[in-house]
């Protein structure tokens, strides 16, 4: 379903006096504003008069007091800062604090062309070769490796310093409180957060002895610049944004890595224990077969231990304990599930996440087993 400004109760024509007054002059007067999405975040893109500038406008939409996620400042301090750096990403031209706008702060940033691949996607058409596949994934290790490599020092006062072991404690809290709410029971995830407790590695304790870490670094999340050349056109989404560990952020990159041979969650007693979920059970019995990114499965697409390899010699850093962190990526990744389940239940919604939450739970415990070689 298409939705408009209109349908969100939004103030169009104090957005479009906003924006006409905070736009660059060159851009001239807004012509258009068409909802891209809603959800986590409200997406609304710009048109000008001007046939050459296009904008886009993101304001949160859920999980805004979350710990999890930065306010708009702190999203636009990145995003400036970025701008100086090899990272490539939106550049900002306006925020601000005001509510009565879209419900909540905004940031107003240059349109950036491309296409995004959300899990469970193939690349677009003009990508699916075997060159393509392999320069994709370079690229998906070079510029997680530049951003790895972005000096931290401007942002030590905007962003928060997370340790792996506090990454773990903060998802085991939001798990509970969602549990304690929904009544969802997922005992394998109590479990691998015990796991993960106890194998959690020593983490930056100050700003400067952390990296960047972008907190949701995925396909997803980058835009792939048009034509038939790969190459990312921008990092999206930096809300989740931190100082810490970068090498939890290359075990969640890795968690949509497929490998020929990779052990599967068995299905059945996860379909057994939520019968009436079927359509959802076709998207996961698809994830059991192709992996949540379905190109690196297919020829052309680098190992998990190739990208290791050049992730490795990019950053001079050594990825030891694979295990731990790509289970914590899995993890947080069931974390995030939840979270949406919860919001689900107390918006009294009908809620598919159960069996996704249970799936990625067992490919938590095959990490955590052992049973999927990481190296």
């Amino acid at each position: 379903m298409t939705l408009a400004l209109a349908d969100l109760d939004v103030d169009a024509a104090a957005l479009r006096a906003f924006l006409d007054a905070e736009l660059p002059a060159d851009a001239g007067r807004v012509i258009d504003l068409d909802v891209l999405a809603d959800g986590l975040n409200l997406v609304v893109a710009v048109s000008t008069a001007s046939e050459r500038d296009a904008f886009v406008v993101r304001s949160p939409r859920k999980f805004r007091d979350a710990s999890y996620v930065n306010d708009v400042a702190a999203e636009r301090r990145v995003l400036e800062h970025l701008a100086s750096t090899d990272v490539p990403a939106p550049s900002v031209v306006a925020s601000s604090d005001d509510e009565g706008l879209l419900g909540a702060p905004l940031l107003v940033q240059a349109y950036v062309d491309g296409d995004v691949v959300p899990l469970g996607s193939d690349l677009p058409e003009r990508f699916r070769r075997p060159a393509a596949r392999e320069r994709v994934a370079h690229d998906l290790v070079d510029v997680l490796a530049a951003i790895h490599d972005v000096d931290v020092a401007p942002l030590a006062d905007a962003l928060d310093v997370v340790s792996p072991c506090e990454q773990v404690e903060r998802s085991r809290a939001r798990l509970d409180a969602a549990t304690d709410a929904t009544g969802l029971d997922v005992p394998a995830l109590d479990a691998v957060g015990d796991w993960l407790h106890r194998h959690a590695p020593d983490g930056p304790g100050t700003a400067s002895d952390g990296a960047l870490v972008h907190g949701d670094y995925r396909p997803g999340n980058v835009l792939l610049a048009p034509g038939d050349d790969p190459a990312i056109a921008a990092v999206l989404d930096w809300e989740t944004a931190m100082l810490g560990d970068p090498l939890t952020e290359l075990g969640y990159l890795l968690l949509r890595w497929r490998d020929p041979g990779d052990p599967t969650p068995a299905l059945a007693p996860i379909e057994a224990r939520y019968p009436d979920c079927e359509s959802e059970f076709e998207h996961l019995r698809r994830a059991n077969e192709r992996g949540f990114a379905p190109f690196t499965s297919k020829p052309g697409s680098p190992t998990r231990r190739e990208l290791v390899a050049r992730y490795e010699t990019a950053t001079g850093r050594a990825f030891a304990d694979a295990r731990f962190y790509v289970a914590l990526a899995a993890f947080n990744l069931a974390t995030v599930w939840t979270d949406l389940h919860h919001e689900a239940v107390a918006a009294d919604e009908a809620s598919d996440w159960p069996p996704h939450i249970a799936y990625v739970a067992r490919f938590a415990e095959l990490v955590v087993d052992g049973e999927l070689p990481l190296s």
